[in-house]
């Protein structure tokens, strides 16, 4: 993917919303352009592996002419098994990209008009499983890490490391020089021990990184992992947190506001992971001045995603 050509509006995908009506406006429209995503490199049957142009049949499937063999062109992919048409699918995505804060499934199922809001909900969460690209690369350079505190009563209470009621979000971003942030990764964990904090780290971060911390102790273990960690204990600074690091807590009051005005604080803990992966999808791509990129970069994700049913989604174990 990262080796092609940059995709070009009006030849890759829509600009606007009419070009979007023009380009889809039967499902065999729809089914070309999957498949388009799916092979930019030409066809290669996922049953026998042939290769070259293969026939359309009247069902809409793929004929290998190499082997005989046919194939949907949503199979193994997030739309594997849908019952709705892929127009609305697709209505459905463009949507969610083309809003700057995304979409509710209340706001889905009333412009769609679909039947019912677990449908909506689950649409929703099967393209956010879709917007985590597998082979994305770790972060790099000098990175913020700490955590965050999303959910629980805001009065009252406990505050910060130790609050039981609320979900801890760990937080790790870029800080650019000489001032900007990159890219970021989040993570709900269950504690913010060493065990929790850790992994997440070698995971997310590149070798031989500069980390910055606070002098919490569940980030010790970091300078033998190979990074170049460095401890800022802020009773010595005199700072407040956010001015000492100001990239956590900057994307941790971003999540928060995004959480409260899209979906109206209603995101329980146990899914949170879903919208955490949701707000780093667009906080990456903040920077694409269009939206039909957008588009275009989550149904390329979307058509190398395994469907995943609606038991899978509320069953679904993160690494917590």
């Amino acid at each position: 993917m990262n080796n092609r050509p940059h995709p070009t509006g009006g030849k890759d995908y829509p600009r606007t919303y009419q070009e979007f009506l023009d380009w889809f406006a039967d499902e065999s429209a729809c089914r070309q352009y999957l498949a388009r995503c799916r092979w930019p490199d030409g066809f290669e049957c996922t049953q026998c592996g042939g290769k070259g142009e293969p026939w359309t049949t009247a069902r809409g499937y793929l004929h290998c002419r190499q082997y005989g063999s046919e194939v949907s062109v949503t199979v193994g992919t997030i739309f594997e098994r849908t019952r709705k048409p892929l127009r609305m699918w697709f209505a459905a995505i463009w949507f969610v990209t083309s809003q700057k804060d995304g979409a509710s499934a209340l706001g889905l199922k009333r412009v769609l008009g679909l039947g019912s809001y677990q449908t909506a909900w689950t649409w929703l969460h099967k393209l956010r499983n879709a917007m985590v690209r597998p082979d994305r690369e770790q972060l790099s350079g000098r990175i913020e890490v700490d955590e965050t505190y999303i959910g629980g009563s805001d009065l009252g209470g406990k505050r910060g490391r130790g609050s039981g009621s609320k979900e801890i979000v760990v937080i790790a971003v870029e800080v650019l020089s000489p001032k900007g942030f990159g890219r970021v990764r989040m993570r709900r964990i269950p504690n913010v021990s060493g065990n929790s904090l850790v992994p997440f780290v070698d995971e997310v971060v590149e070798k031989g990184s500069s980390i910055l911390t606070d002098g919490w102790g569940g980030y010790n273990e970091l300078s033998k992992r190979g990074y170049q960690h460095q401890k800022i204990v802020l009773s010595d600074t005199g700072d407040p947190a956010h001015v000492s690091m100001p990239g956590v807590h900057r994307i941790s009051a971003l999540l928060k506001r995004w959480l409260l005005s899209t979906h109206q604080g209603s995101v329980s803990g146990k899914h949170l992971d879903y919208y955490l992966d949701e707000y780093t999808f667009r906080f990456n791509r903040r920077t694409s001045r269009s939206r039909g990129l957008l588009f275009y970069r989550l149904i390329e994700q979307a058509v190398i995603t395994a469907l995943s049913s609606y038991r899978q989604i509320v069953t679904r174990q993160y690494n917590t």
